[in-house]
């Protein structure tokens, strides 16, 4: 997609300086044609000007000619007195010819040398006139003046008719350049018109070029989402012609581990191949979309829902072909919700819907789910109650604390509470914690939540310590939580403020937490360790952690899932891995906590394997502070380090 936009780049820059040179040339022509008109009219306007110069001259002359030869016949008459301004004009016109013929300036100068070389005669020949001297005056003009006369009438014709011949040239040159101009002018017309055109269909393809980039995604070349949804509308529109859309939408599970782990390169050609056989594994009539990141839409332009299925299946298998990228090769599923249209849905609603049921996929790691009113219900459900958390952190009487004891196994006596957290909501009562934590976890509200609970939990302890007990509370925390990079600098915040030690605070984190992210999680431990604070592992067995990674954790505490606790005393399996544990975690020196303990048999099992603390039923529920202090009235230890849990 990239070469080919880059291609398409180029084409218009090259189509662009084309039309801008064909431009340029078409200005030129028009510039030297009106140039070349210009000159041409100045010729044919010089010609001319010599042409009625020579015709003036000769004019002149002849009627100087005239006056002389009246005035011969008649000295006393009125020819006699026009003579001399005659001459004057004569020789005017002589050296107008001069100043018009640059071109002949030599040949015009002689004429009017002779003119001017004729008045002396004239005015001789009138001296003679006055005297009475005809006979002179007769011979005179024979003589000299005719034959002058003649000579001067003779090159003023023969210039003339040159004059004219260039004239009549020039003219019929300036009729062909005309002619030639007129039939440039036509096709400069012509060329401009195309040029034009060409703009023309330049500006649509780069139009086009640019919707196409606009509905284009950059990486993969398939429809974004607005193209998608354009596509979805007019479908939507067309649902009672060609039947009733379903939109799926698909989302990479594991994707942001490759991103992270292999780096962005390595996630984009694997986004690119993952379109590609999404794309490959439609039909023709359907459209595959990249909305954003690592999700991706079908469109079935008249699939029901069994049809819909029967896609979602294909694509999953197809998508759990191995992905090979240069030599590393990646194993990835996908999470798909449908939804078919019902009559009223807008594009908007298809995708929620569509996007609301994918997340019910990849929460119940099913693959495939399809959108139902529940969906929507739970969802809205989710937003209430996060909404109604929000504004509980803010309301101290909602959100509290109750503390179940930790009792050690050998002596029966209390080491260590675990706060578990309570939701008082104000029109819904006690709500669980397994309906709210949950919502917390997905969102960024759980680091309030938990500094909320860690500021309860240590102001107790500090109640507790004030009275002369010494009570460890331990506080589970989030994944979110423990891989914020604040969270140690956080709990040393709050410590210093409640004026507790930190060997009176454990952090109890599951096996997930610390797997999802091994590295900084370990590095989170150790921080949390340096200010004295106990670290502890929660529902030891339930997860995934290797051997060698529980070798690696900087933790103080094995906390054995109640799911085997509960029944070792019946259940020779559930028995032999909770011995086996408590030997490892005595084996890494850690202080080992069994849950779920609800009778005496349990106890007594877990007394001869040598379980240092037990918690459950059995001992006591959890209940608030007060209830607490009366009940046991503190029967701690003042040396005592075990740690106390909140949830």
């Amino acid at each position: 997609m990239g070469a080919t936009r880059r291609g398409g780049q180029r084409a218009r820059r090259g189509a662009t300086v084309l039309l801008a040179g064909m431009l340029a040339t078409l200005s030129g022509y028009a510039l030297l044609a009106s140039w070349q008109q210009t000159q041409m009219v100045q010729q044919v306007s010089v010609a001319g000007s010599n042409v009625a110069a020579y015709q003036q001259a000769a004019y002149r002359s002849a009627l100087e000619m005239a006056l002389i030869q009246a005035a011969l016949g008649e000295s006393g008459g009125a020819e006699r007195q026009q003579l001399l301004a005659a001459d004057e004009q004569a020789y005017t016109a002589m050296l107008h010819i001069v100043a018009v013929d640059r071109g002949r300036a030599q040949q015009a100068r002689a004429i009017a040398g002779r003119q001017q070389n004729l008045r002396p005669t004239i005015e001789l020949f009138l001296g003679q006139l006055d005297r009475g001297d005809t006979a002179a005056a007769r011979a005179t003009l024979e003589t000299v003046i005719e034959p002058s006369y003649a000579r001067i009438s003779s090159r003023l014709a023969e210039e003339q008719s040159r004059h004219l011949s260039d004239y009549t040239d020039q003219q019929a040159s300036a009729r062909r350049d005309s002619q030639r101009m007129l039939w440039g002018s036509l096709i400069t017309f012509g060329l401009s018109l195309i040029v034009l055109a060409l703009f023309g269909w330049s500006a649509r393809v780069h139009r086009r070029q640019v919707e196409l980039m606009a509905a284009t995604d950059a990486l993969t070349g398939l429809p974004n989402r607005v193209a998608f949804s354009a596509h979805a509308q007019q479908a939507l529109a067309d649902a009672k012609r060609s039947g009733t859309p379903t939109v799926l939408i698909i989302n990479i599970d594991g994707f942001r581990d490759v991103n992270d782990q292999l780096g962005p390169a390595i996630g984009d050609r694997l986004l690119i191949q993952a379109g590609g056989r999404l794309a490959s594994s439609v039909r023709d009539s359907d459209l595959v979309a990249r909305l954003g990141g690592d999700e991706f839409a079908v469109l079935l332009r008249d699939s029901d829902a069994e049809e819909a299925e029967k896609v979602a299946h294909r694509l999953r298998e197809i998508f759990h072909q191995p992905y090979l990228l240069d030599d590393i090769t990646v194993d990835l599923e996908i999470s798909i919700g449908a939804v078919t249209a019902e009559p009223g849905d807008e594009v908007s609603t298809l995708l929620r819907h569509a996007d609301i049921a994918m997340h019910a996929a990849k929460q119940q790691h099913d693959g495939y789910r399809r959108f139902t009113a529940r969906h929507s219900q739970d969802c809205t459900a989710r937003l209430t109650l996060l909404g109604d958390l929000r504004r509980g952190l803010d309301d101290s009487d909602q959100l509290t604390l109750h503390y179940q004891p930790k009792i050690a196994v050998g002596t029966g006596t209390l080491v260590g509470v675990e706060a578990l957290a309570r939701w008082h909501h104000p029109t819904k009562g006690l709500i669980p914690p397994n309906q709210f934590i949950p919502v917390l976890e997905n969102t960024s509200l759980i680091h309030r939540f938990t500094d909320h609970v860690l500021t309860l939990a240590l102001c107790q302890a500090r109640r507790w310590l004030d009275a002369g007990h010494r009570v460890p509370v331990a506080v589970n925390i989030s994944t979110r939580s423990l891989l914020d990079p604040t969270f140690p600098d956080r709990i040393a915040a709050h410590l210093g403020t409640a004026g507790v030690p930190g060997e009176l605070l454990c952090i109890e984190v599951t096996e997930h937490s610390v797997m999802n992210d091994p590295t900084t999680a370990i590095e989170a431990l150790r921080n949390i360790r340096s200010l004295g604070v106990k670290t502890s592992i929660d529902d030891y067995g339930t997860g995934y952690s290797s051997m060698s990674y529980l070798k690696m954790l900087p933790i103080d505490e094995l906390k054995i899932d109640r799911s085997f606790v509960c029944d070792m005393a019946t259940d020779t399996s559930s028995h032999a891995l909770v011995a086996s544990t408590i030997r490892l975690g005595h084996d890494l020196g850690l202080t080992v906590v069994a849950e779920g303990v609800e009778d005496t048999t349990t106890v007594a099992a877990l007394a001869a394997l040598d379980c240092n603390t037990a918690q459950g039923y059995h001992y006591a529920r959890p209940q608030p502070a007060d209830d607490l202090t009366q009940r046991f009235q503190l029967d701690v230890p003042p040396r005592r380090k075990a740690p106390v849990a909140v949830r």
